[in-house]
């Protein structure tokens, strides 16, 4: 009887065990139901391709991957020719975000698919999480410098208008490296040609809004010998000798209010091409020009989507990463390129995700473009970020949902995205302040091209995110682009695979 009783006793006690919800120790993934609610239960699970639930298709994608891994060779050619592709504000977020934005969780960027990735640090001297100004120092000039500033080492204080003159403190970048070596140099960018990011390659500067004539006048006044991104560009020892340069920013070349900086770089030879418009790009011939301008807006580079929507004559990141690189190929002795995604750091300070991923995805047909028609052999391509955004991706959809979806019910009995910040403009939109409480997000997301999405903090701009950032290389010496580095070695490693440059380089093994 006693022994019954005890058997009674352990049955119940199993039962009412596992009819808790369960508590998960430090090393479990618990993801119970009766702890999220929010969850789809196995029912509402989406159907999803039936090879996935068969062991064998993950084996085979496994060995299919380890295959790849054993027939890599390492490329130790001199590098001809090297590109630099750089995202704005690319964190690791941003680019899972946009493998659903494309289609899929399992989907992959072009750039994914490179044989080599290692992970960048960021920080600058005086900050844990840098800007654009500083990072453009350490990745094109192989120096880390303070906030704010480019081309210059951390001695520069930052906005001192004597100070920024004084050529002791400059420091150069491998656009110049590569052009006294006897190759040539240039860049494409969708923000602003005299925008922190590729005035990196070109200009000495202390403060990185001194774009134009006018901001430099406002900060230091007339006559005070600064000068500006703009003229640097147009006039200085190595913007001057830059073959190819395409952006926004046609209103920084104003000059004195009278002359203009464009009609300055014109005069200077019959053959500097300079186009504004998508169809003067697409129309050129190529062998008609020695250099090329190109200023497609006043501002920076509409959106894709603004594009798209506006039917606007500019033309797509892929379109001058291809005439770019066309022009460079009439190079005998090969080029160094720099290519920006500047929009998807600027759609992340909004707070607009949709409009971040789009610009990924279209970042991502650019390197796919360059990979096509340049060679593995001869060209180094690389591809990073300088810098994160303070940008999430949680919650746990159904694999068949979009990223711009809600990603279920929170506490307080709103929906939830999948996509959020931590801080920047998106606040205001999505609380209440009056009633303390949310504002329902399905109400505006995804519906819109420019909307905001949540924010947990309120800002007038989204604050960067100081975690590593990645870099994926292909070609000549692409694997150097592997483990955990600082920042500043970007450059001197793509000098060493193209030759050039005072520190170590492949050819004097």
């Amino acid at each position: 009887m006693k022994n019954k009783f005890l058997v009674i006793v352990l049955s119940l006690t199993i039962v009412a065990v596992h009819s808790m919800p369960k508590r998960c120790t430090e090393s479990e993934d618990c993801y119970d139901e009766q702890l999220h609610p929010d969850l789809p239960s196995n029912g509402d699970s989406p159907v999803l391709d039936n090879e996935e639930d068969l062991n064998s298709y993950w084996l085979e994608k496994s060995k299919s991957f380890v295959q790849d891994q054993l027939a890599r060779e390492l490329n130790s050619k001199k590098a001809k020719n090297a590109i630099f592709f750089l995202g704005d504000g690319m964190g690791l977020t941003t680019l899972a975000a946009a493998r659903v934005y494309m289609g899929g969780v399992e989907k992959q960027l072009s750039f994914e698919k490179f044989p080599y990735t290692g992970l960048s640090k960021t920080y600058c001297v005086d900050r844990m999480v840098p800007d654009s100004a500083t990072t453009s120092t350490s990745y094109l000039c192989g120096v880390k410098t303070n906030t704010g500033t480019i081309g210059v080492n951390a001695q520069m204080k930052r906005s001192d208008c004597e100070d920024t003159k004084n050529s002791t403190k400059y420091v150069y970048s491998i656009g110049k490296w590569a052009m006294d070596a006897g190759k040539a140099a240039g860049f494409v960018t969708t923000t602003t040609v005299n925008h922190a990011s590729p005035s990196g390659l070109y200009a000495h500067t202390a403060e990185r809004s001194w774009e134009s004539e006018m901001m430099v006048e406002m900060s230091c006044g007339k006559n005070s010998g600064v000068e500006s991104i703009a003229e640097q560009l147009i006039h200085g020892d190595v913007g001057s000798r830059l073959k190819v340069m395409m952006g926004g920013g046609k209103m920084n070349f104003k000059r004195d209010g009278k002359t203009n900086l464009i009609d300055d770089y014109k005069g200077m030879s019959e053959k500097n091409g300079f186009v504004e418009t998508r169809s003067e790009l697409m129309s050129l011939d190529l062998n008609s020009v020695d250099r090329l301008l190109g200023v497609f807006s006043d501002v920076h580079m509409d959106y894709n989507l603004d594009k798209i929507d506006k039917n606007l004559d500019q033309p797509s990141l892929e379109e001058m990463t291809r005439r770019a690189i066309e022009l460079m190929q009439k190079e005998k002795n090969g080029y160094f390129l720099f290519i920006e995604g500047g929009r998807i750091d600027t759609a992340h300070h909004n707070n607009e995700a949709k409009l971040s991923l789009d610009e990924t995805e279209q970042f991502s047909k650019a390197i796919q473009a360059a990979r096509e028609i340049t060679s593995e052999d001869d060209t180094l391509i690389i591809v990073s970020a300088d810098h994160s955004h303070t940008f999430s991706y949680s919650g746990y959809m159904d694999r068949n949902q979009k990223i711009t979806d809600e990603a279920g019910i929170a506490a307080d009995g709103l929906p939830y995205m999948a996509l959020n910040y931590v801080t920047g403009p998106g606040f205001k939109s999505h609380y209440d302040s009056n009633k303390r409480q949310r504002i329902d997000p399905t109400s505006t997301n995804g519906k819109e091209i420019h909307a905001n999405w949540p924010t947990a903090v309120p800002q007038t701009g989204a604050a960067h995110g100081g975690e590593d950032v990645a870099v994926y290389a292909s070609g000549p010496w692409a694997h150097l682009f592997t483990g955990v580095f600082e920042q500043n070695t970007i450059p001197h490693m793509l000098a060493y695979a193209l030759c050039i440059g005072d520190g170590l380089k492949s050819c004097d093994k």
